[in-house]
């Protein structure tokens, strides 16, 4: 593993607008896309806005997936964090493309924690955060 973490930072254009704009259909997409790709859910919190528009989170134990839409322009941005080597984002990039059906992508990749640390560097700064926590 070269990072602890993956960020794909999704932009999804000329989407379906009901798909972006029931607050009960993101939760259920983003959770969808939570499992599909092996990750451990933790809570999900939506929210839809007035008159349109909807924010939401759901955690994880590998981080998160949060999206923010704007219906009025077909567009979602979405941010899947995952950690570890055990969850892939991309098929939650796959499986939320296809369930707004995203004309139009944009994604970056962001690797997090490029520590490049060896194996006992790492263990050791564990212990010695619990010693003085």
């Amino acid at each position: 593993m070269n990072s602890l973490g993956k960020h794909l930072l999704l932009e999804y254009y000329d989407c379906n607008v009901d798909s972006i704009n029931d607050v009960s259909r993101v939760e259920q997409n983003l959770n969808d896309a939570a499992e599909a790709c092996g990750a451990t859910i933790i809570k999900s919190v939506f929210h839809g806005f007035n008159p349109i528009g909807v924010s939401g989170v759901v955690v994880i134990s590998e981080s998160h997936l949060a999206i923010h839409t704007w219906p009025e322009h077909g567009f979602a941005a979405v941010d899947v964090f995952t950690c570890g080597d055990t969850v892939d984002p991309h098929v939650a990039h796959a499986l939320l493309k296809e369930r707004f059906g995203a004309q139009k992508v944009k994604i970056m990749e962001v690797k997090r924690g490029n520590l490049r640390l060896p194996k006992s560097r790492i263990l050791k700064v564990v212990a010695e955060d619990r010693a003085t926590g």
